[in-house]
């Protein structure tokens, strides 16, 4: 019951939601020469350093390799920013919680929101790369990318949620998160391809829920095939749990929230 009180509070408060991802997306970027333009060029310039350490210095084999790195980098960064900007999203935002009431969820709920968006963008690049590449885009496969950004996106939300309150209790949770995040690059499929882990090591890959998200990503895009159905199901499961885990965790914790700020 708790639960739908926090969800119909959060559906109350969309407006001031809406608000703050405007606010997010205008000023990640305020004072910058380029601006806006960071949403296009952040991606190209990671893009061209993996490209040039992985396929010239460890010389990864894969065809088209800028194009397979980039299909799953920008779904990253989308996650990275996601619980990275989740975590400090409350502490950040310690005179607006002091001042006024609010559903506190939805400060890390807008990080995520707002950084949904910049991968929208991205994934115009995206596009335009495998347009002008000549390997192209499969309409009849695109139509799960949808289901594949919904598996994220809850991801993304129900971790937000979780770390974004427990870093107000325990601040050296954002410097864990970067180790955390750092190793879990690594254990995802971005800068390789799944065929390269070993048989034996394979179902403990699988277990890391972003598999399925990465790999999904690069079905569509870069092999044109449809995505396995059933990781993705399981992982948009794994993001309703994480949902639920951390509102309940926000109506625990949040009652001191001002004081710990």
């Amino acid at each position: 019951m708790q639960m739908v009180e926090s969800l119909k509070e959060i559906w109350d408060y969309r407006e001031m939601l809406k608000s703050l991802v405007r606010q997010n997306l205008r000023t990640r970027y305020k004072g910058s020469v380029l601006g806006f333009l960071w949403n296009f060029v952040n991606p190209l310039l990671q893009l061209a350093v993996y490209t040039i350490v992985f396929s010239t210095v460890l010389r990864i084999n894969i065809e088209n390799f800028y194009i397979f790195l980039f299909v799953g980098l920008v779904p990253w960064i989308f996650f990275l920013g996601s619980v990275q900007g989740g975590t400090t999203s409350i502490v950040n935002s310690g005179n607006l919680v002091k001042k006024i009431y609010f559903p506190r969820a939805i400060l890390p709920i807008a990080v995520v929101i707002s950084s949904l968006v910049n991968m929208f963008f991205s994934f115009i690049v995206v596009f335009i790369i495998l347009i002008v590449s000549g390997i192209g885009i499969s309409i009849s496969v695109l139509i799960y990318l949808p289901l594949v950004i919904l598996a994220e996106l809850l991801m993304a939300i129900g971790i937000a949620l979780i770390v974004s309150c427990l870093n107000v209790y325990l601040r050296d949770l954002e410097h864990i998160l970067e180790i955390v995040l750092m190793g879990w690059f690594y254990f995802t499929p971005i800068i390789y391809a799944v065929e390269m882990i070993p048989i034996k090591y394979l179902k403990i890959f699988c277990l890391n829920p972003m598999f399925a998200v990465i790999t999904s990503f690069k079905d569509i895009l870069y092999y044109k095939s449809v995505p396995y159905i059933l990781p993705l199901l399981i992982t948009i499961l794994i993001g309703g749990l994480l949902i639920i885990f951390g509102l309940t965790l926000f109506n625990i914790l949040q009652k001191n929230f001002a004081e710990e700020l």
